[in-house]
């Protein structure tokens, strides 16, 4: 009996038309569009605005494409997951409010935070349910409202983040999909990127919410300084485990830092052209990254080419997803 593989066989993104750019922000803080690009390689950025508008808001149009353009209806998904760090409330999950908006009964849905790292996360989980046999179609959704938990009065940390979603359906295949998944996580890195209220922990008071603690906290160059290494590390495991030639390979890199990304891809040794990148248009989306970079490239890419994810984020949590493509352009 050949193996079973989880597989790719569409993809879909969602983002606001509401952009947020460089020169925006220079109204709202003490920054500069030279500075932000020369650290981040960030131009603009996509924001989610409107009341009562959560999280689910962006992953819906994003799932509902991607049903119309498989033919599939939302009966036929045996399971959903939403990988979020801005669920619209702390329950239901997400992937609970996503499944009832389009219409997806027959399902179990649950959301998992892995912080930037959730999609490849995600993936090795949802892969296991697939190879075993005890789901068919799974819904897999990366989608964060980075908006709501973003500081714009802190230049360290506003020019960063941007609201997108995007989501992809695994079906069973025995030629192609997801082959191996390294994932790690150091939870000493707690101290250096997190959001200090809101939880049990610290729940939210008049004390919490004057005192801006309901935001992104970071210590920059820590982060910075692990995240080089450790993305760094998987990928080029991931690469000589497997023996995929650097000419061959895509590196799907979160999308957090131009500067990350390049230094990755140099210690992998590949050709930019090798790399997929869209920082500059949506900046650090977390969840939705990967997928919605994966989504701009998907015409170049061609079936059964080699895919190496790979991620960083709070937690610590890192790791790398090797997979093969499993469909050419329409």
């Amino acid at each position: 009996m050949k193996k079973v593989y989880a597989a790719i066989t569409a993809i879909e993104a969602w983002y606001p038309p509401d952009i947020l750019t460089n020169a925006d922000l220079e109204k709202m803080v003490d920054t500069t569009d030279k500075w932000i690009v020369s650290r981040t390689g960030i131009k603009e950025r996509r924001i989610l605005r409107g009341p009562d508008k959560g999280t689910s808001e962006l992953a819906v149009p994003a799932v509902k494409k991607l049903l119309e353009k498989t033919g599939t209806s939302p009966k036929e998904i045996d399971m959903v997951i939403c990988t979020t760090v801005t669920p619209d409330m702390f329950f239901p999950s997400t992937a609970n409010i996503i499944s009832d908006k389009v219409g997806i009964t027959n399902a179990f849905s649950f959301d998992m935070a892995a912080a930037c790292s959730g999609f490849v996360y995600m993936l090795a989980v949802a892969s296991k349910f697939i190879e075993t046999g005890s789901a068919k179609k799974i819904i897999c959704i990366g989608a964060d409202k980075m908006s709501s938990i973003t500081d714009y009065t802190d230049r360290s940390t506003c020019p960063l983040f941007g609201d997108a979603a995007g989501a992809v359906l695994l079906e069973p295949s025995t030629e192609f999909g997801i082959m191996d998944h390294i994932l790690r996580t150091d939870g000493s890195g707690r101290h250096h990127l997190y959001m200090k209220a809101g939880g049990s922990q610290r729940p939210a008071s008049h004390e919490t919410v004057d005192a801006h603690e309901h935001f992104i906290f970071q210590e920059g160059q820590t982060v910075f300084k692990m995240a080089v290494s450790k993305m760094a590390d998987v990928s080029v495991e991931m690469m000589e485990k497997h023996q995929i030639p650097a000419d061959k390979v895509w590196l799907v890199p979160h999308q957090a830092n131009l500067r990350i990304i390049t230094a990755v891809a140099k210690r992998m040794g590949l050709d930019p052209k090798r790399v997929m990148i869209n920082i500059q248009k949506y900046g650090n989306t977390t969840t939705a990254t990967i997928p919605l970079v994966i989504y701009e490239y998907e015409k170049k890419l061609r079936k059964g080419d080699p895919l190496i994810l790979s991620s960083f984020g709070g937690g610590f949590t890192w790791g790398s997803v090797y997979l093969t493509w499993a469909y050419d352009p329409e």
